[in-house]
């Protein structure tokens, strides 16, 4: 595996696997990696001859990076840890591509040329974090160009950031096949997270009850229970019971997240809650 810091490198390399006729597969990663992170490259590497894992922490969707504090100067950067994890698996990766924040904004964040998904891109996880898809929006548009990827693989427990990205790419012309991977779980139903790593031992105990409340929520609503905002409402009360701090339970259309009605039968249950310093997500389509 090779790492490659630079954009030059990066383009030189993919050039000489594109003149061959090779499918290349992106796998954007923010590091910290997982057994999650892992199912992805796997299912990139059954997709493409060749396969980029991308590094970087990305400061513009976080709301705080401008002041060097919070959740993006504490994110764990574990990149020798990553490296080895990477390098372990029996299937090969090409290459794994680290850029500094200078490497990927020359002119700066504030002068960035920003990319914006309407309708999906405010509600709920951008309710909470404002400004966060239009960071995630323009990273991987970057990323996108830079690699020049066939196909890119995503994992489902960021729903609502697979639907942004699957809209940006089709309303922008992006030749990209975009893969979303089942969440990849621990044994009681938790989805693996790199931010799992802040739930002290007596709150990890808790973390899976948000899962259990999703599969709650799904089971009254295959048995016939309409009334979604009573089952929000329930969910809420027992996630705050349970000493947690919920930002959303929301029973959404699974096509655009628009609110529910009973009409509808593709749906999504989805779910975003802090137990202590963790900032935990996840879904459930019904």
């Amino acid at each position: 595996m090779q790492t490659i810091t630079t954009l030059a490198e990066l383009r030189e390399t993919v050039l000489q696997w594109r003149d061959a006729g090779e499918r290349i597969a992106l796998v954007p990663t923010m590091g910290n990696l997982h057994e999650g992170h892992l199912r992805l490259v796997e299912e990139a590497h059954s997709r493409a001859e060749r396969i980029v894992v991308s590094i970087f922490v990305n400061p513009m969707q976080f709301s705080d990076a401008s002041a060097g504090a919070g959740d993006y100067k504490n994110y764990p950067r574990t990149l020798e840890s990553d490296q080895e994890k990477l390098s372990g698996m029996t299937i090969d990766v090409d290459v794994l591509f680290t850029p500094s924040v200078e490497e990927v904004y020359p002119g700066g964040i504030e002068n960035e040329t920003r990319i914006e998904v309407p309708e999906i891109s405010n509600i709920l996880c951008g309710e909470f974090r404002p400004g966060h898809f239009v960071g995630v929006a323009t990273i991987l548009a970057k990323l996108f160009n830079m690699v020049q990827p066939g196909v890119a693989v995503f994992g489902e427990k960021d729903y609502q950031q697979l639907l942004v990205i699957r809209r940006f790419v089709s309303d922008l012309c992006f030749p990209i096949e975009i893969v979303g991977v089942p969440t990849v779980r621990e044994g009681d139903r938790l989805a693996m997270s790199s931010r799992n790593r802040y739930l002290t031992s007596e709150q990890r105990k808790k973390a899976a009850t948000l899962n259990q409340e999703l599969l709650l929520a799904k089971h009254s609503i295959k048995n016939g229970l309409t009334d979604f905002s009573a089952i929000e409402k329930k969910a809420t009360e027992h996630l705050k019971a349970a000493g947690f701090r919920p930002e959303y339970f929301s029973v959404r259309r699974a096509d655009n997240l628009q609110e529910a009605n009973p009409e509808d039968k593709d749906l999504v249950v989805l779910a975003a809650a802090w137990l202590g310093d963790a900032r935990l997500i996840d879904n459930i389509r019904v």
